[in-house]
């Protein structure tokens, strides 16, 4: 095979790509960013947001940054959707006064235990961003964090997060938040829809 008709055959591959690439755009576009921020279980979602008064679309983000939706994540001693601990869910179950059995895998409990955890976090530092921190580094740490002058002005906020991981986690989550509550594409749409009609019900 001549050199010349290699760039010609590649000049062809590159036209095709092009082409496919314009037509397709759109739907490649969706899938991506379904598979980027998929979307599940809206209806638990709604119903336990609305019991702790939080906006499903943070937890839908911090689902998503914690499990990407998939019940049976696991890492290190978390589990479940949410990710919570076994001490983190003993605790949430004897602030909830459940006396049953549960299973913190489940993706019922997951999201139930997660969202009581979650608005009690936000109650208690009175700031999602701190409470989000907490959520993923552990209350101890926040706490010495907003009594750390190079951490917080005002005990309240954190200026400064020293876990790599917490700072990214926190990010992740508004980005993903943001792109549930906005996100006008066609495949989460009607979805996104049902959740605000939901919410706004309530």
């Amino acid at each position: 095979m001549s050199k010349l008709f290699k760039v010609f055959l590649a000049a062809v591959a590159v036209t095709l790509a092009i082409t496919g690439i314009v037509v397709g755009t759109r739907e490649g576009v969706d899938i991506a960013q379904r598979t980027k921020y998929p979307i599940a279980y809206g209806e638990l979602i709604t119903h336990y947001a609305g019991e702790n008064d939080l906006d499903p679309f943070l937890v839908m983000a911090v689902i998503h940054v914690e499990s990407n939706f998939v019940p049976e994540a696991q890492s290190h001693v978390a589990y479940g959707l949410m990710q919570l601990t076994e001490d983190t869910a003993a605790w949430v179950a004897k602030d909830m006064r459940v006396t049953y059995d549960y299973d913190i895998a489940d993706p019922e409990t997951s999201i139930n235990f997660g969202c009581h955890y979650l608005r009690h976090l936000i109650d208690l530092y009175k700031n999602t961003d701190t409470a989000l921190a907490a959520y993923n580094a552990g209350m101890g740490n926040v706490n010495g964090w907003l009594e750390d002058k190079d951490c917080s002005d005002d005990g309240v906020t954190l200026k400064y997060i020293p876990f790599p991981e917490t700072r990214s986690y926190v990010v992740k989550v508004n980005e993903s938040w943001e792109y549930y509550r906005t996100t006008d594409f066609a495949d989460l749409d009607d979805e996104r829809g049902k959740i605000n009609n939901e919410y706004n019900e309530q």
